[in-house]
């Protein structure tokens, strides 16, 4: 889990207001009471998808974001193993003591604020890099190709 998701408000420094703006599409998104719980969201959603993504998607992404969220993406080093998008939901919801599907709901709302930042060609890329199961967890539908 990354170490800043629960430090205390009084704690935390001022966000920047691209980081504000996704944390309000996310609140609205994801239905949350406050801009706390969408941070919140925002931080342990970012840093599970930081363990999963290389390369120049992972740049590119990163790049896209507002500071604060390319900062907790970036702060996490790759898993060697990649998870599919339900064990991504499932390991996000064991780091967090979630219900898995809480977890889902907070995937959804997040990645949906990702996308619009990236861009479509982007979440393209990016869901060419991911195991199967992601397309879902962005909006999209789950393209397999016929044997």
């Amino acid at each position: 889990m990354i170490s800043d998701a629960r430090v205390p408000l009084e704690h935390r420094q001022p966000y920047g207001t691209a980081y504000e703006q996704m944390l309000e599409k996310v609140r609205y998104e994801g239905a949350y009471p406050t801009r706390e719980r969408a941070d919140e969201a925002v931080r342990l959603v970012l840093a599970g998808l930081g363990r999963q993504l290389v390369g120049d998607e992972r740049v590119d992404l990163a790049a896209s974001l507002p500071l604060e969220a390319a900062r907790v993406l970036t702060a996490q080093v790759p898993d060697i193993e990649p998870l599919t998008g339900w064990a991504f939901v499932k390991d996000l919801a064991a780091r967090t003591g979630a219900s898995p599907a809480a977890a889902r709901w907070d995937t959804g709302s997040v990645f949906s604020a990702v996308a619009a930042h990236a861009g479509p060609d982007l979440v393209t890329r990016i869901l060419g890099r991911l195991p199967t199961g992601y397309a879902l967890l962005f909006g999209r539908a789950e393209l397999v190709s016929a044997a």
